[in-house]
């Protein structure tokens, strides 16, 4: 049968050498002393089509996130925590150092590379001008010029694949909440009170839910590669292939969206009457540059979706929750056929990873994973965005600790959920580890706490008692998450980064961890809905806010020590497993039912 996720490599540590010797011919040939790669489009959205796949094919790394600085004689690649182990496992060291961001900053690093100054190339379309500005600021005091320039990576790319023409498909205005019209008329009445003619949209999410299109640009997320052009009487021309809206594209658009090419995007720029707003987080800086040429004035500004998107309406949130409950029964299911079959230590990662997608399958709505499917056994664990493939498939010994982290695109909704499983007997270390993060991930289900605050506020409280163990995890603690859209979305986040006050009807996801480097990996991840906090007879002296917990998939009791947990959390997870059963036991087959009933008895 078709599957959704395959398992060839697609990339190797020893393709970066000769194709960093091919970029620093051509850098060479243009006067340049370095170039950048990041791994972005020109959308500037987490995931990219295989067109985009240039960090990955230049040097082996196939992280959701990272940056190459090529120079002359020596390359850097900027990863995060998320992404230490992987990218030194994927990248030929005596060609690219693997350097942590924030750590060591680019510009930085730039600037001490090329002490006697240099020119660094970039490509305008797939940097920001926050990001821009920030490599100036970081390599200040250094001769080093930052030059715009044709991406030379595709120079040399001859068989790169074609920009993507994924078909577009209407979001239904059940599931949406609200039509596109309404949604545009007031965006654009924002626009007005703040003076501003229009306002320029390149992120894929923002111009699908905007215009409840859902499309098929980037595997895992229904997004749609076009720009678009907000004015502020809610006109709207969307910049696109045609070939993406089929044969009826008013079927798609009502009759306040106009279709351009994205060939006369850069004209329709110029033409603008300012002010108009434009996002530098998020924007391309060749669009920046394009407002600044034709003299248009440009107001900074958030994107004007981004917090609409966040705070999901009723719909949106109804349609998350059966999305969760579906997708929760076809846990339960694999569960209980992992829970059979480990034992007999015949089972593959990828074993494991076909069966999660059959069960999901099976549920007769399934449109597509959320995002590859993670599936560590062991050390295995350990490497945060582990993808197997066939080279790296690992045998599940019992007695290792499984890690599945894994998610589905329904129709109505997205999913993203984690668990780590036992195979057999469990060391102390492990169980220990595994109880300190439930602590964590129990503490955020639990917070309530005053509007107004971000998520860096709440962060603390999941890594709270693995501090008091002297450990820690490299990743944050939660990012946003769309309705039937993208599975990683912003602006708010629960991390020492999150700066975005939370607020109603944002979705967040609740996954604290734990990694032993060549040994085994834990992590526990639900889905919250921010909800106003219920009333406390007496107590409440300002507004408060809370988490409503979405997703319901047994936690492995097995993992757990309970001595570690103090009474009231051992009532939130007795009482967590209690709803689980009643959520989603009658959606069962009576021998999985059976199961869940055993996987979720009180402690």
């Amino acid at each position: 049968m078709s599957r959704l996720q395959t398992f060839a490599a697609t990339a190797a540590p020893g393709q970066g050498p000769p194709r960093l010797a091919a970029l620093r011919e051509v850098m060479a040939r243009e006067g340049l002393d370095g170039f950048l790669v990041p791994r972005a489009d020109a959308h500037q959205g987490e995931y990219v089509a295989p067109r985009d796949e240039r960090l990955a094919w230049l040097t082996g790394f196939t992280g959701s996130a990272g940056l190459a600085v090529v120079l002359a004689q020596s390359a850097g690649l900027f990863v995060d925590g998320r992404y230490r182990v992987q990218a030194r496992a994927q990248t030929a060291p005596d060609a690219v150092a693997v350097l942590d961001w924030p750590a060591v900053r680019p510009g930085a690093w730039i600037a001490a590379a090329l002490p006697q100054g240099g020119t660094v190339g970039f490509d305008p379309w797939l940097h920001t001008p926050d990001e821009i500005a920030r490599l100036h600021e970081a390599a200040a005091g250094a001769p080093v010029v930052f030059r715009p320039v044709a991406n030379l990576v595709d120079a040399i790319w001859h068989d790169q694949p074609p920009p993507p023409l994924g078909a577009v498909v209407a979001h239904p205005a059940a599931l949406a909440g609200e039509a596109p019209a309404t949604k545009r008329a007031w965006l654009a009445e924002g626009l007005a009170r703040a003076g501003q003619r229009a306002a320029v949209l390149t992120l894929p999410d923002s111009v699908a839910w905007l215009l409840n299109l859902r499309g098929s640009d980037v595997a895992r997320n229904p997004v749609v590669h076009a720009f678009a052009v907000l004015h502020d009487d809610a006109r709207l021309v969307l910049f696109i292939d045609r070939a993406k809206l089929g044969n009826a594209p008013e079927a798609l658009l009502d009759p306040g969206v106009t279709v351009a090419a994205p060939a006369d995007f850069a004209a329709a720029l110029a033409a603008l009457e300012g002010p108009v707003r434009l996002d530098p987080r998020t924007a391309p800086l060749q669009v920046e540059t394009a407002l600044r040429v034709a003299g248009v004035d440009i107001a900074h500004g958030d994107d004007p979706c981004l917090m609409p998107k966040a705070r999901k309406n009723a719909a949106e949130l109804a349609g998350m929750r059966e999305a969760q409950l579906r997708d929760g029964a076809a846990m339960a299911a694999f569960l209980a056929w992992l829970d059979a079959e480990a034992p007999a230590g015949r089972l593959t990662e990828i074993a494991v990873v076909e069966a999660l997608e059959d069960f999901r399958a099976a549920t007769g709505c399934l449109r597509d994973l959320s995002f590859e499917t993670i599936a560590g056994a062991g050390p295995n664990g350990a490497i945060v965005h582990y993808r197997v493939t066939e080279a790296t498939n690992r045998r599940i010994v019992p007695g290792d600790l499984l890690l599945v982290d894994s998610g589905a695109q329904y129709p109505d909704g997205t999913t993203d959920v984690t668990r780590t499983l036992a195979t057999g007997p469990v060391p102390g270390e492990a169980a220990a580890a595994f109880t300190r993060v439930l602590k964590g991930m129990i503490a955020i289900s639990r917070a309530r706490w005053p509007k107004g605050l971000a998520g860096r506020d709440l962060d603390p409280l999941a890594r709270y008692h693995l501090w008091l163990a002297g450990q820690d995890y490299d990743h944050g603690t939660g990012h946003g998450v769309g309705a039937a859209l993208s599975v990683h979305e912003g602006p708010a986040r629960l991390s020492r980064l999150g700066e975005v006050a939370l607020e109603p009807g944002m979705i967040l996801s609740n996954e604290p961890g734990y990694y032993r480097e060549g040994a085994f990996g834990i992590r526990t991840e639900n889905l919250l809905a921010v909800i106003p906090a219920p009333a406390l007879a007496g107590a409440d002296d300002r507004p408060m806010l809370a988490f409503e917990t979405l997703t319901f998939v047994p936690i492995d009791r097995r993992l757990i020590l309970p001595g570690l947990l103090a009474p009231e959390e051992r009532a939130w997870l007795d009482g967590y497993h209690a709803e689980v059963r009643a959520r989603i036991a009658p959606r069962l087959a009576p021998a999985v039912a059976g199961w869940l009933q055993a996987a979720t008895a009180p402690l």
